[in-house]
């Protein structure tokens, strides 16, 4: 169909081409104006197009949700802090030790202005979006997952890619069982909060 063949170049214009591009120099303000035209095109698809509606879900499992977070939190916080300590031991907490207004301004910031954007483009749009092209679910999610990954391929990390990779996975599967941009936003400020914290913020391009 001819709407399904516009999705795929879309997806493969948005989510594989321009990140693909932004590994390579060229101007920043390009890579800026490139950016903001994607994300106001997403949000225009998602408004007038998608018609989807800004607001909270009425029927949210909260316990549900903080207990499967808190679970999968605590595993985090284990595996990170053993990573960091074993490999970076002087980065371990030295923005929340050494300068806490620093740590606070940034992820407020980055909770508000980094990672709802993010889900919105790469769960709440992805999801409406292109879900109904693929027949298999457990597809579709590592799909979203490697093409989330590849959004940070400027870093130029192979850690930073593998880290991102399993976050996709963990936040395409809350979306994908909550179908809730509130609910994955909060998982994934709570995760890439601790990340920073924990002392990996220059890894994944946190200001120090």
């Amino acid at each position: 169909m001819k709407s399904n063949r516009l999705k795929f170049t879309e997806l493969i214009i948005i989510f594989l081409m321009i990140p693909v591009s932004f590994v390579f120099s060229f101007s920043p303000i390009i890579k800026l104006t490139i950016g903001l035209f994607s994300f106001s095109y997403i949000i225009y698809i998602l408004i007038k197009v998608e018609k989807i509606k800004f607001r909270i879900q009425k029927n949210i499992n909260w316990n549900f949700f903080w207990l499967s977070t808190i679970i999968k939190f605590l595993f985090i916080i284990i595996a990170t802090t053993t990573f960091v300590y074993f490999t970076d031991k002087t980065n371990l907490f030295t923005v929340v030790l050494n300068k806490p207004i620093l740590w606070i301004v940034i992820l407020i910031f980055y909770s508000l202005f980094s990672v709802y954007p993010q889900e919105l483009i790469y769960r709440t749009f992805f999801f409406k979006r292109y879900q109904s092209l693929f027949k298999n679910a457990h597809i579709f999610i590592l799909l979203n997952a490697l093409i989330f990954s590849l959004a940070h391929l400027l870093f130029k990390n192979t850690l930073v890619i593998f880290l991102t990779f399993l976050g996709g996975l963990l936040f395409a599967i809350t979306y994908n069982k909550t179908k809730s941009t509130l609910l994955v936003s909060i998982e994934h400020a709570i995760y890439g909060s601790w990340l920073f914290t924990v002392g990996m913020g220059n890894m994944l391009g946190f200001p120090s």
